[in-house]
C-alpha cells in the first residue's frame, strides 16, 4: 500500500503562532529551522561584531545594526533571524523594524554545530536570492569570516581583516580579524 509523505509547508504566520519556548525559529522556502539558545562563545562573537558595526555606523549614518532575535520577513515563506544584521536608514532614521526597511545591507551568522548546514546552504541561498549585498559567516573554529554576495556563488574567506563599505558610506569599515577573534576568545 502506498503511503504519501506529508511534509508541512511552514509559513511566517505559522511560525509566529508557535509558543514562545526560548528557541529561535526561521522558515526558508517552507522549511522550518529551530535553533537552541547560543553558547557564551557564540554570544561573545555576536556582541563583539555588533559593537564594531555599531561604532562604524554611528560615524557613517547609512544603516543601523541589530542583534538577534529580530525577524526579517522576505515573503510568506521566508523568515530569517540573522545573528547580526544591518538595515538601511529610512529618511535618515532607523526603521521601526528591519523588515520595514525593505532590505538588508548585511546579514551575519556565527556558526555552531547545530546551524552549520542551514547557515552555509539554506541561508546563503536565501540571502543571495533576496539580493542582500553581503552575507558573512563567522567560523569560530577556523577564526575566519566567509563573505558571500549575490554576484558570486563562491564565498571569499578572510583571515586577517575584512573590509565592508556599504552604499552611501564615505569610508570603509575595516575589521582586524586577529583582534576580533582575540576579543571573542579573551586571548
Amino acid at each position: 500500500m502506498y503511503m504519501p509523505q506529508l511534509t508541512r509547508q511552514w509559513t511566517v504566520e505559522s511560525v509566529h503562532a508557535l509558543p514562545d519556548d526560548g528557541n529561535r525559529y526561521e522558515v526558508i522556502d517552507g522549511e522550518l529551522f529551530m535553533t537552541p539558545a547560543p553558547s557564551r562563545r557564540h554570544q561573545n562573537a555576536v556582541g563583539e561584531l555588533y559593537a564594531l558595526l555599531r561604532e562604524y555606523l554611528r560615524r557613517e549614518r547609512v544603516g543601523h545594526a541589530y542583534v538577534s532575535p529580530v525577524d526579517v520577513v522576505f515573503s510568506a515563506k521566508r523568515l530569517a533571524q540573522p545573528d547580526v544584521l544591518v538595515a538601511p536608514l529610512v529618511n535618515g532614521r532607523r526603521a521601526e523594524t528591519p523588515a520595514h526597511s525593505g532590505l538588508l545591507m548585511l546579514a551575519v551568522e556565527v556558526l555552531s554545530p547545530s546551524t552549520a548546514r542551514a547557515d552555509r546552504i539554506a541561508k546563503r541561498t536565501l540571502y543571495r536570492d533576496e539580493k542582500v549585498p553581503e552575507y558573512w559567516i563567522v567560523d569560530l573554529d577556523a577564526r575566519t569570516i566567509e563573505r558571500s554576495t549575490p554576484a558570486d556563488s563562491r564565498p571569499e574567506i578572510f583571515v586577517d581583516e575584512i573590509v565592508w563599505q556599504p552604499d552611501g558610506a564615505v569610508t570603509p569599515c575595516v575589521i582586524d580579524l586577529v583582534q576580533y577573534f582575540a576579543a571573542v576568545f579573551d586571548d
